[in-house]
């Protein structure tokens, strides 16, 4: 079995003690159950790279997250903590935040002029789960999931217990859609595709993957097109695209199509042992 820093018991044991920071009864778990939410990942990762800091910090501190196999073993630890957070007690999910906050208390980046920043800034912190929250509900609204305008703001809503789990004043993060629309109209005038971003377009457009894994090679960058495609204008503009490779009534399409896909069970399945081999190249190969 592969070896993960995160572990959580599954949601369907009776013994569990409790059913965590929202439990089956939220938002949070309906969506983030949706198998559209792999599109809403990456996109979260376009949009979080235009950060100069965010994605500056990040490749100062894990360069080997462009390379195929430490990229992949970095998603899988990314996932399962998304996954403790999302679907573990609340004991298992205290417990994986204060596993972040303290690797994230020991970070530090620089910028080109040598100023030295710490990576658990709460404005870094909080760029960050802002555009994970703003990708799940666009994917989710734009794929047509089955949620309701208010819903969607439930879901903002319940999230700020995923930023209070990682260090955020959790009145500093948004509540509704219009407080996280807000929230970008603010902080839009200090983005920009820095170098460090333009590497990260690039790795994510096409992930490299670990040798023998064809299934990945073909199928990751016309999901990654996709997830492009489906930011906002703004951001597209950002990257010197005003469409991305698909315009945004194509994007939308196409993101139903996916989701329609992806309900496929054996489709899914196929894909998701994919996946896993990629995660764990790594282990093999030590």
């Amino acid at each position: 079995m592969v070896s993960t820093p995160y572990r959580y018991t599954s949601p369907y044991d009776p013994a569990r003690d409790d059913d965590g920071l929202f439990g089956p009864g939220s938002v949070t778990w309906r969506i983030m159950n949706s198998r559209i939410m792999w599109v809403a990942a990456l996109r979260a990762l376009y949009l979080q790279a235009l950060h100069p800091r965010v994605i500056r910090g990040t490749l100062q501190n894990a360069p080997g997250i462009t390379q195929a196999v430490d990229g992949w073993a970095r998603l899988r630890r990314t996932r399962k903590f998304i996954e403790t957070r999302t679907f573990g007690t609340r004991a298992e999910a205290e417990r994986a935040g204060r596993r972040v906050r303290t690797i994230h208390q020991a970070l530090t980046g620089s910028d080109p002029d040598g100023t030295r920043y710490r990576l658990d800034e709460p404005d870094l912190l909080l760029w960050v789960h802002c555009g994970e929250v703003s990708s799940c509900v666009e994917i989710a609204r734009r794929s047509r999931l089955p949620f309701s305008a208010a819903e969607l703001d439930t879901f903002v809503a319940e999230q700020r217990a995923s930023a209070e789990l990682i260090g955020i004043d959790r009145a500093a993060a948004p509540a509704s859609m219009a407080e996280l629309d807000a929230y970008y109209e603010r902080i839009r005038p200090r983005l920009y595709v820095s170098d460090e971003a333009k590497q990260a377009l690039r790795v994510i457009l096409l992930p490299p993957v670990p040798d023998g894994h064809r299934v990945l090679k073909l199928g990751m960058p016309p999901v990654s097109a996709l997830a492009f495609s489906s930011l906002p204008r703004w951001a597209r503009h950002m990257y010197g695209s005003n469409s991305g490779p698909l315009s945004e009534a194509a994007a939308t399409a196409g993101l139903v199509a996916v989701r329609l896909m992806l309900s496929q069970q054996r489709l899914f399945s196929g894909a998701m042992r994919a996946i896993h081999r990629a995660e764990s190249a790594g282990d093999i190969l030590r």
